[in-house]
């Protein structure tokens, strides 16, 4: 009754391949750009809006370039932070160098230079898959770090290899990094990113490259056979998944903390972001923002919930409990339900098909 697909008529092809077919599924996702373009900067303060949204939606980025190279193409990757890295600091050397480069074209150019480097890391994946390939990645991930620690070009010879974000505005108007941004521009700014980034990695993977891409993950041998280049296929995901997470880290080293320095982005943030599909939903674009929403929502929860009830309990001992759920929560996840929150909500969406009647 809820979630009925009776009575809606396709009439075209393209209708029949639209990105949502289904009524209802428009009317959700028109509802919650609504709602995160409307009611969060008239009701959300800054707090909300620095500490919670714009975290959210950087994570929620970084997840879906992850996701897409190992949900959707099946390579495994533990270099997300050094591709997250690469991103900030290039986003940083073309605003010290361009001063009158637009922020937008900063962030994709920034993008597209951690593109190539994925390229280069992508190599090992076209001989070695699985462990071997997650331990590939992982020195990519200790090399990009070491590299930005080593040499101080990469912050303009900083004396403390921290950089800061300069003054950049959007629209000549709207100052979106900086001393002088607005909480407001600022999350509307990485909101509208994040949509038209997520919007056209949705309709990537439902054409002819994601295709490629869930072929070779499923069986890279057969999908060969059958015409499918596993050189171009496999590079291709790691340079789209790296421009992804050098967009995400662009945003979170020049828009949410506005300074950082190269071990922001060490192996933590590397498996904190593999939570995320992990717990979100391997193969699945909304599975990214489940999981970048879980993560960032889990640490507040248990830092208030003791405060609520009265209890005082010592800081290091709430940083280890959080670390003890994430683990317990993979375990669950990965034994009773692998493919994460996104499979949950598929199936509840399936029982409101059929419901009131039995499953």
């Amino acid at each position: 009754m809820l979630y009925r697909e009776a009575g809606q008529f396709k009439t075209s092809y393209a209708a029949d391949q639209a990105v949502f077919p289904i009524r209802q599924d428009r009317f959700l996702i028109a509802a919650a750009l609504l709602i995160a373009y409307v009611a969060v900067p008239l009701l959300g303060n800054e707090y909300w809006l620095l500490t919670i949204m714009i975290p959210f939606l950087v994570f929620a980025l970084a997840a879906l370039g992850l996701n897409l190279l190992t949900g959707y193409a099946g390579q495994v990757s533990l270099g997300t932070g050094g591709f997250m890295a690469v991103g900030a600091f290039a986003t940083y050397k073309l605003a010290t160098g361009f001063p009158g480069l637009n922020i937008v074209a900063v962030f994709l150019i920034a993008g597209v230079i951690t593109a190539l480097v994925g390229l280069l890391f992508g190599f090992p994946s076209l001989r070695i898959k699985g462990f071997y390939l997650a331990v590939a990645t992982l020195a990519s991930q200790f090399f990009l770090i070491w590299m930005f620690n080593k040499f101080p070009w990469f912050t303009n010879y900083s004396s403390s290899g921290v950089i800061s974000a300069p003054q950049r505005a959007v629209l000549g108007h709207f100052y979106v990094t900086g001393a002088e941004a607005n909480p407001v521009d600022k999350y509307l700014f990485v909101l509208s990113f994040v949509a038209v980034l997520a919007f056209a990695a949705k309709n990537l993977v439902r054409g002819r490259i994601g295709r490629s891409w869930m072929a070779i993950r499923d069986m890279d041998i057969a999908a060969e056979i059958i015409g499918i280049h596993p050189l171009k296929t496999k590079l291709l995901a790691f340079a789209v998944s790296s421009f992804y997470c050098g967009i995400a880290g662009a945003m979170w080293a020049f828009i949410y903390t506005g300074g950082v320095e190269p071990l922001a982005f060490d192996i933590d943030r590397s498996f904190q972001i593999l939570f995320m599909i992990i717990i979100g939903g391997l193969g699945s674009i909304l599975g990214s923002f489940l999981g970048a929403g879980f993560i960032v929502l889990l640490p507040i929860f248990l830092d208030n919930t003791p405060r609520l009830v009265g209890l005082e309990i010592p800081v290091n001992t709430v940083t280890n409990l959080q670390s003890m759920i994430f683990g317990a929560l993979i375990v669950f996840f990965l034994i009773v339900e692998p493919r994460g929150l996104a499979r949950l909500w598929q199936i509840g969406k399936e029982k409101l098909r059929l419901w009131p009647f039995p499953y």
